[in-house]
């Protein structure tokens, strides 16, 4: 067994990993090199947003590899014109700046906003942020998250960020000072466990910052592409935010996200943001590849059909096994476990091959693919049903 973890000993050691190796995917499903399947709804943390391996993907990535790959961000290319245009086209937003990751568009969000605070209000440069709330791993990002055990974390953080509880707009007021540029938030918070903003919330929130000449950016890295049953999670509010962040599903499993900002927001100057990698035909080719199959006719209406599907299931399930209440939309949905065995679930269901996540000690996750099958869904839940049974 030692010589067998020795192969696992050259990935520096971050998290915790079962001793397994993926070799393929499929749909739902994921193989190891054993050929064992595990039925997947986690899917990249919400990332391969059409499954594993779809020939939609597989060819858009195919043709374009043999065209052109990387031609710099000093230049314009093909992908990256269309699928700007198609982003412009069907959101409230004007400008588009590719990059590689959630963090980094959270990060180019926060510049972007400070850079806006230098030239419009006399420097205001403090955001505030949620309580739990998760914008990802820079320092920036991590010092505007809200994850608790992140407070002590890489001290000295970045300065500037005032957290106040989710749907509590009277703490966001009384948070507000002379400096203040933005409000920053999820409309979902997945890493918190699938806690939402209230749709009057979000409505209360952009009338209050649009009255006081502040931002306002939404985080819909998890949340955006379709992922709750429409293409971003803010038009259930019937809002329009100043500026929006995506990524994880954008890219259907590749490295993809992006900054997007109304015209007048629009500040940076030549040479304020940039990326080596950041809007190269491939990783683009493959966001539009998505972005088209999301926007295909009846595509979300399946996302909300199954995902009401699940939630109907889960709360079966809840009441069965005396847990707590379903949370969230469309296909992002967590449940309430009512006892810190969150991680004992997830070790059962792997040894039964199936993938859970447990953002939290209470809670359950599921984050399947868009297109996740009825039968698939069964299948979890009659395992997930067997384990709680055991456990609870």
């Amino acid at each position: 067994m030692v010589d067998d973890l020795k192969k696992f000993h050259a990935i520096m050691d971050i998290t915790r990993r079962p001793a397994i190796t993926f070799v393929r995917g499929e749909g739902d499903w994921l193989f190891d090199a054993c050929g064992n399947r595990y039925l997947d709804f986690i899917q990249g943390w919400a990332v391969n947003s059409l499954g594993h391996a779809p020939e939609v993907l597989v060819s858009a990535v195919s043709r374009q590899v043999a065209k052109l790959v990387n031609c710099s961000p000093a230049y314009f290319n093909e992908s990256a014109l269309a699928l700007a245009d198609q982003l412009v086209a069907n959101s409230c937003f004007d400008r588009v700046f590719f990059c590689n990751s959630g963090a980094e568009a959270n990060e180019g969000a926060i510049k972007l906003a400070r850079k806006w605070g230098t030239r419009h209000r006399d420097g205001a440069y403090e955001i505030i942020t949620f309580d739990h709330g998760f914008h990802g791993r820079t320092l920036a990002t991590m010092s505007a998250s809200g994850k608790p055990n992140w407070q002590e974390l890489f001290e000295p953080k970045v300065p500037g960020f005032y957290k106040v509880p989710l749907n509590d707009l009277g703490a966001v007021q009384a948070a507000r000072t002379p400096k203040t540029v933005a409000v920053m938030l999820e409309p979902i918070q997945g890493e918190a466990g699938v806690l939402p903003a209230d749709d009057a919330f979000l409505r209360e929130l952009r009338a209050y910052t649009r009255k006081e000449n502040l931002l306002l950016i939404v985080d819909e890295i998890q949340t955006g592409m379709g992922r709750t049953g429409r293409l971003f999670a803010h038009e259930y509010a019937d809002i329009e935010p100043d500026i929006m962040t995506l990524g994880k599903g954008m890219g259907g499993g590749v490295p993809l996200a992006a900054l997007l900002c109304r015209e007048e927001i629009a500040c940076f100057e030549y040479g304020d943001q940039g990326g080596t990698f950041n809007g190269n035909s491939l990783m683009t080719a493959a966001g539009l590849a998505v972005l088209e199959e999301v926007m295909k006719p009846g595509f979300l209406d399946q996302v909300n059909t199954q995902g009401s599907y699940l939630r109907q299931e889960l709360e079966k399930m809840a009441t069965r096994h005396d847990s707590g209440p379903v949370r969230g939309r469309g296909l992002l949905l967590a449940m309430d476990l009512k006892k810190p065995v969150g991680a004992e679930v997830v070790e059962k269901a792997l040894e039964r091959h199936l993938l859970l996540n447990s953002p939290r000690l209470h809670t359950l996750r599921f984050m399947p693919a868009l297109n996740v099958t009825r039968a698939a869904i069964d299948q979890m839940v009659d395992t997930l049903s067997a384990i709680l049974a055991e456990l609870l």
